[in-house]
């Protein structure tokens, strides 16, 4: 049994809960209970039609691999602008930013090449947007559309388990609790096993062709999987008995698009992994920040 601390072994909440400290941990200095914004800031906006605001997380690579495989397939209208969102410095909540997504979460896509401008957020969303926009990475056929749609909705559904739940707890919370650590590893072990069943019979998410319910998954379980997540996280939750998890990340790990788009707003890594701002195909070469920074 986990000891406890005699200040966080009991704890009666008020009858009325009050925003009167902050609830410590790595994101207390951004977690606030209203929205809105904060500060005035306009977004920038480069030369392409379409513009995201984003960092590197899961949810924001989802987007970046999708661009980067529809331009691999010839969509030169997918070419973009990818602007860096500063999270822990509180960027998403300038007002240009909220009023791309006003749920001040990353990422966010602004299509200017509409009738007027295109708001697009919450990962899943834009995804699906990109995905009827060019005819790509979504099946035509109803029922595997269903299927597809099934899963991206089921990531959309399972990562909170995953990031806000898990990863919060064992990773960033300010102290170690023995209670929400075992039930949500015993979540994301139970998510892990329906992915596993699934991959098992399956070459990809939804069937025999790569689709944005793949693109969805691989940042976050893909990342798991790989030990990318939550420091020891993946010897902590044996993630390499999940062998057809294992086959599956792998796989997509070899896609030349799937690496390129997960170096996009990258702000941690190698410095040749991180391209802090993507506005052309030649600044994967050019503008990585080993290219940018040589002294380091």
């Amino acid at each position: 049994m986990t000891q406890q601390s005699d200040d966080t072994a009991a704890y009666t909440p008020p009858a009325v809960w009050k925003w009167d400290k902050q609830n410590g941990g790595k994101f207390a200095s951004i977690n606030r209970p209203i929205a809105g914004p904060t500060h005035e800031q306009d977004l920038p906006v480069g030369k392409h039609p379409l513009q995201l605001y984003s960092l590197a997380t899961p949810n924001g690579v989802k987007v970046t691999i999708m661009l980067e495989e529809l331009l691999a397939l010839g969509h030169s209208g997918a070419e973009y602008d990818a602007w860096l969102i500063r999270i822990g410095d509180g960027n998403q909540f300038g007002s240009g930013f909220v009023a791309a997504n006003p749920n001040s979460k990353i990422p966010a896509l602004v299509d200017h090449g509409t009738a007027s401008p295109t708001r697009v957020f919450e990962s899943g969303a834009i995804l699906l947007y990109l995905a009827e926009k060019f005819a790509a990475f979504l099946p035509a056929d109803h029922a595997k559309r269903t299927e597809c749609l099934n899963w991206l909705f089921w990531q959309m559904g399972s990562a909170p388990y995953l990031g806000g739940g898990f990863g919060h707890f064992y990773a960033y919370a300010p102290f170690k609790m023995e209670y929400p650590i075992d039930r949500f590893s015993m979540e994301v072990k139970r998510q892990l096993d329906v992915l596993d069943r699934h991959l098992a019979e399956n070459q990809y998410m939804a069937g025999d062709d790569y689709s944005i319910a793949d693109m969805a998954i691989w940042p976050w379980y893909g990342n798991l999987i790989a030990g990318n997540l939550y420091g020891d996280s993946a010897t902590f939750l044996d993630t390499q008995s999940y062998t057809h998890v294992v086959r599956w990340q792998q796989e997509i790990w070899q896609r030349p698009a799937v690496k390129r788009g997960r170096k996009v707003n990258r702000l941690a890594g190698k410095p040749s992994d991180q391209l802090h701002e993507r506005h052309d195909a030649s600044d994967f070469d050019l503008r990585t920040e080993d290219k940018l920074n040589p002294e380091g």
